[in-house]
């Protein structure tokens, strides 16, 4: 029984790290965020894995493509260089403010498929009847992989919501 707990302690240690938390405290009260959340999404972006480069230039634990960044990095008044964004605090930083942006902008769903696909598809979805019956939730997700995301985070949002104390 005991040797089973251990193991089981030790996969969830491995599959559900819990890294960066004072970062993620401090900007989940910054930007009125759950602290679940953050950890879901650094989770599924990039694994806690700071130094981390998509094959598509994002970049970081929150996987914040440089163009958004610098976007990001202006409106809080900040002077930007894109190595900053594998330096953890700035990453987390940024990453919530954008993740809090875009739910003032998105219901919860749609949110987090505007953070993995983009905004401007998002909205493209919502116009479209096809994917939303009402121009405000997506009754269905166009992308394969965006659908994936979002179900990974919402199931990775329980976990980390049992995880933190």
């Amino acid at each position: 029984m005991t040797v089973c707990l251990v193991i089981n302690f030790l996969m969830y240690s491995l599959y559900y790290p819990l890294k960066y938390q004072s970062q993620i405290e401090f900007y989940a009260q910054e930007y009125l965020l759950d602290e679940a959340l953050i950890c879901a999404v650094i989770n599924t972006e990039s694994g806690f894995e700071e130094d981390v480069i998509s094959s598509k230039g994002a970049v970081g634990l929150m996987q914040l493509m440089p163009s958004t960044a610098k976007a990001i990095s202006e409106a809080l008044d900040e002077p930007f260089d894109e190595k900053d964004l594998l330096n953890a605090e700035v990453n987390i930083k940024y990453g919530c403010h954008y993740l809090a942006m875009l739910l003032k902008q998105f219901d919860f769903d749609e949110a987090l498929c505007a953070y993995n696909a983009g905004m401007g598809k998002v909205r493209g979805w919502l116009k479209n009847p096809q994917y939303s019956a009402d121009g405000q939730h997506l009754n269905s997700i166009p992308y394969a992989e965006t659908k994936a995301y979002v179900e990974k985070v919402k199931k990775n949002i329980k976990f980390y919501q049992n995880k933190i104390i």
